[in-house]
């Protein structure tokens, strides 16, 4: 299937719901807000992933006797845009929630909006740490483990190879400078003696890959910290490797092991970085290989991380509905507060302490094989076990936070 067509359905209907399920019947209406136009390599496997969920939901009966039934409007990337839709979903289509969302600013916009009208939103791909953590609220949840929990991944896994000089590459907005600060406690935690060297911080999507390269070649570490994605992340690559940046060095790559990102590099992709992604590929459990297969015969296309994110996010909130017994939002906030439910990915459980799941993330390391990047020699990281104490959760949380 043509991305052109699935875009085209995607953002023209209003709502979609599943083959089968008859328009007349009373159903339970989800909102779903996403960057459909701006970003559809990203947003588009999202919505292929929660279609695919809600169309095996009601070919079981649905939930509470009732179809579920997507809502979807396009955020633009923009706050402003996700906010006036949300109202607009709750006031005049009737949903009981609002799901989805990419960017981490236009999450943080629907979160506030959650807390301040007391109406709930599960931030399904939304990475930054304050979702949960210094903007959390009593109406907000997210799904994807964020960006404190990979870059902790990936900080675990730089302690074992002995690089002591670390330089750090990443986006000069939010996301970026949560991920390294988050990477820089914890290493330095794990590694007491370690050094940071050099950080640069280019524009998002304005990176000039030459000099930030030879920027980082001239502070001489023995490993390198690169949170770029898209097309900084292309760049990057490709002017590293000509430069030989990567040569003899430790490197890890935020995210960069996720379909998404490594795909488009094809025969480009960096070898020998370690990652966090989605070895969707190579995964061989009973629920993965399920998913997969139903995802491939439904869009004739492979599962990128997002339609993981969307598959999961629809079963959590029919698994929601189902321990709330109804639809009151209040009722809802208290079924999503220590829900736990099984997915492609493994048991995750929704904490109460702040919100945040515990799904979890793959590590590995990075391969050409066949023209394309890979991850080899994976493994698959809890979510819950990369968060800190319960302790230091709660400093970080608003009292009121619920």
């Amino acid at each position: 299937m043509g991305i052109r067509k699935v875009l085209g359905a995607a953002v023209l209907a209003a709502s979609v719901i599943a083959p089968g399920v008859a328009g007349a019947q009373e159903t339970i209406r989800i909102g779903d807000i996403n960057s459909y136009k701006n970003l559809p390599a990203f947003t588009i496997p999202y919505k292929q992933g929660a279609e695919l969920a809600i169309e095996q939901i009601n070919a079981k009966g649905g939930v509470l006797g009732k179809p579920l039934e997507i809502v979807s409007r396009d955020d633009q990337g923009k706050p402003g845009e996700a906010v006036r839709y949300a109202e607009e979903l709750f006031t005049k289509e009737n949903v009981v929630l609002i799901s989805g969302s990419l960017f981490s600013h236009v999450g943080l916009a629907l979160g506030s909006y959650a807390g301040q009208k007391k109406r709930l939103y599960l931030a399904a791909e939304p990475l930054a740490d304050s979702l949960v953590w210094a903007q959390g609220n009593r109406y907000t949840f997210r799904l994807r483990p964020s960006t404190y929990m990979q870059a902790a991944m990936l900080a675990e896994a730089a302690a074992k190879t002995g690089a002591k000089r670390w330089a750090t590459i990443a986006p000069n907005y939010a996301y970026g400078k949560d991920a390294v600060a988050a990477f820089k406690e914890v290493l330095k935690a794990k590694v007491p003696d370690v050094e940071f060297v050099g950080e640069q911080w280019p524009a998002l999507f304005k990176i000039d890959a030459a000099a930030e390269a030879q920027a980082l070649e001239s502070v001489k570490p023995d490993g390198i910290y690169n949170v770029t994605f898209g097309s900084d992340l292309a760049k990057f690559v490709r002017e590293g490797t000509l430069r030989e940046l990567f040569k003899e060095r430790t490197v890890l790559g935020l995210l960069t092991g996720e379909p998404e990102y490594i795909d488009p590099l094809g025969p480009e992709a960096p070898e020998g970085w370690i990652v966090t992604g989605y070895p969707w590929y190579a995964i061989d459990t009973p629920a993965h290989n399920a998913f997969v297969e139903a995802y491939q015969a439904k869009f004739d296309d492979y599962p990128r991380v997002g339609s993981l994110v969307g598959y999961n996010a629809m079963l959590s909130i029919a698994a929601a509905l189902e321990k709330a017994g109804g639809t009151d939002t209040e009722a809802l906030v208290e079924a999503f507060e220590g829900l736990e439910l099984d997915t492609p990915a493994g048991a995750i459980t929704y904490r109460a302490l702040d919100h945040q799941s515990t799904m979890g993330a793959w590590v590995g390391t990075t391969t050409v094989k066949d023209g394309k990047g890979v991850m080899v020699d994976w493994t698959y990281e809890k979510g819950g076990d990369y968060l800190p104490s319960d302790e230091v959760v709660k400093t970080l949380r608003p009292a009121n936070g619920g």
